[in-house]
């Protein structure tokens, strides 16, 4: 939804977030995923709660909410409640403030009272994380602090240990410290979103004493949308690669008339240095693993010059696939999709025409096209949409362009083969799969939030959800990562499921089944039911059981277990799927090239 996207109009969506939500809510062929979210707040959040809302249903997240009573922050997180104890939520949101610190220093205090003060301070927000997962095993979302009104102490204020502003500072670095410790827990900086809001306007203090709202009724979309962007990426909702057009885009004027060496890009000029920054930062993207590709109406001989001046940044090797002709750019990125292996909808498509913009929008279901503007605005407003929102970081993450460019390969490989088998042993592929691993977390989570069309229930879990399972000694798990002769494909397959006695005996349910698609057909399913069957064979289990649930992306898996040798034991009218797989019958498997560690 257009008006949600950045740049928005606050003001606009606060006056008519209840028309808002309707229109979300109609929107055909979205599928959500729902997920319980409690808010415990140090100040009022009622408009938080509904804005927030809003932006998450547009992210295709559809929130059930929990609200703690005004500043039982503290008691509910420490404590809990009966209500906050059913309710059982995925994620914890903490909203405090700098006014929920409750004692600063003053200029009496020496330096080891000051000390004391700050990690007595520290360890009461700590005191709640920890007794949260312990309790709920949820993900914890906490707010950093934001500056303060006023500095007393002026400009040393941040120096000197006394002054407000240097010990929020001081704050702001142990709550970074637990977060990079601690995988399920993310920081929702407020530090930065006020500065840049501007904390004057952030901290109105007739909102503070009239509504208890700690920040300006107006700036809370900004405060929902930045939260946003943490839980959606939380769940797999973040965009995977970029399409860029490149006239206008990647330099300044048109390589075609203007010929390479009169593009604007390098240190000439002033506006040479703002293409030359711009690419810098979106070659900064692919160090993080988003995929770089091009869409341009172009010549292909004068894009590849463009790129090729030493002066450019961006080079010809950084991009997967380059599209440099005169289709239509929606048809370039549905055929770079499909390439790759991925959704369209996965893409940022950049382009200072708004022409193209309106074109790929229109065609393109579920791609994100921001409307940047002038060239001096095409980082910030890159920057704050959160298309790419960092929440771990896994090794696969940085492999990731190196990974695809290994599966380019070996898709040329394949049109060297007549006989697909031949091909699939070819590869040397070996296969490590063993139980979920601390090491692999991050990464096992990601892809329970990511993979759609080889997912056969499509249940999505945070970390902690994924980390409580591990611990559960009823679930079997397992994790499959996949290498051959091209490179290292990275963890690519996940499942997990349940022990149950039953009259018919003892019972495995297939609570997820899911894989990467950068490795579809290669054999890596049958490997995985192999060591999923072998498992339930040494724990006495006498039959194993899977489901299916349809959506729009995954119908390529409905006969999934059927190809498995399972025996379909229940449809219901919706397509819903369940199967049998009896383990006291013999068990063929289709693994004919993958060697397993």
């Amino acid at each position: 939804m257009q008006e949600l996207k950045y740049p928005y109009d606050p003001d606009y969506i606060l006056r008519k977030k209840k028309a808002i939500k309707r229109q979300l809510l109609e929107r055909e062929g979205v599928n959500y995923i729902t997920k319980k979210i409690a808010i415990l707040g140090g100040s009022t959040t009622n408009d938080i709660k509904l804005i927030l809302e809003l932006f998450l249903l547009d992210y295709g997240i559809k929130p059930e909410f929990f609200e703690s009573e005004y500043n039982k922050y503290y008691e509910d997180a420490l404590f809990g409640n009966e209500e906050l104890d059913e309710f059982k939520p995925d994620i914890c949101f903490i909203h405090t403030t700098s006014r929920n610190i409750l004692t600063y220093p003053d200029v009496n205090m020496s330096k080891a009272q000051v000390d004391a003060l700050a990690r007595d301070t520290y360890q009461r927000f700590e005191g709640c994380w920890t007794a949260l997962f312990k309790r709920y095993s949820c993900t914890i979302i906490q707010n950093n602090f934001e500056m303060p009104y006023f500095r007393l102490l002026g400009n040393s204020d941040c120096s000197d240990i006394h002054g407000r502003l240097n010990f929020i500072n001081r704050l702001n670095g142990m709550f970074a410290s637990f977060a990079e410790s601690n995988e399920s827990f993310f920081i929702n900086d407020i530090n930065y979103i006020s500065a840049e809001y501007g904390i004057k306007k952030w901290a109105d203090p007739s909102d503070w004493y009239r509504y208890k709202y700690a920040l300006s009724v107006s700036a809370i979309p900004d405060l929902a949308f930045n939260l946003a962007r943490i839980i959606k990426a939380i769940y797999g909702r973040n965009k995977k690669a970029f399409a860029l057009d490149m006239d206008n885009t990647l330099w300044g004027g048109i390589v075609g008339d203007d010929g390479p060496e009169n593009i604007k890009i390098g240190h000439e000029d002033a506006e040479s240095e703002l293409y030359t920054e711009f690419q810098q930062y979106i070659k900064a993207h692919k160090d993080l693993g988003i995929l770089l590709t091009v869409a341009s109406k172009n010549d292909e001989e004068n894009a590849l010059a463009g790129l090729a001046r030493p002066d450019s940044t961006l080079t010809k090797e950084d991009f997967l696939v380059i599209k440099a002709n005169w289709d239509n750019k929606d048809r370039n990125i549905m055929q770079t999709a499909k390439e790759l292996n991925i959704g369209a909808d996965s893409f940022v498509f950049v382009d200072d025409n708004p022409a193209e913009r309106a074109l790929v929008l229109n065609q393109i279901p579920g791609i994100s096209v921001p409307e940047v503007g002038e060239p001096e605005s095409y980082i910030g407003i890159l920057d704050r949409s959160g298309f790419f929102e960092v929440t771990n970081l896994s090794g696969d993450d940085l492999k990731r362009g190196e990974m695809y460019k290994a599966n380019i390969e070996r898709a040329k490989s394949s049109m060297s083969f007549d006989n697909y088998d031949d091909y699939l042993r070819s590869l040397e592929m070996h296969a490590e799969i063993k139980p979920f691993s601390p090491m692999y977390m991050s990464r096992i989570a990601e892809l329970t939030n990511k993979s759609n069309q080889f997912n056969l229930t499509t249940r999505r879990c945070s970390q902690a959800e994924i980390e409580s399972i591990a611990e559960d000694p009823k679930f079997i798990t397992r994790y499959g990562k996949l290498e051959d002769k091209f490179g290292d494909n990275g963890v690519v397959a996940v499942t997990f499921g349940h022990e149950e006695d039953s009259p018919e005996g003892r019972i495995f349910h297939i609570d997820l089944w899911l894989m990467s698609c950068r490795v579809l057909k290669r054999g890596m399913e049958c490997a995985m039911m192999d060591e999923i069957i072998a498992e339930c064979k040494k724990r006495g289990i006498s039959k194993i059981k899977g489901y299916y649930y349809p959506t729009a992306k995954n119908k390529m898996v409905k006969d999934f277990y059927k190809q498995q040798g399972f025996e379909l034991l229940r449809e219901d009218g919706r397509e819903n799927t369940e199967w049998g797989l009896d383990l006291e019958k013999p068990c063929e498997s289709g693994n004919i090239a993958i060697t397993v560690n």
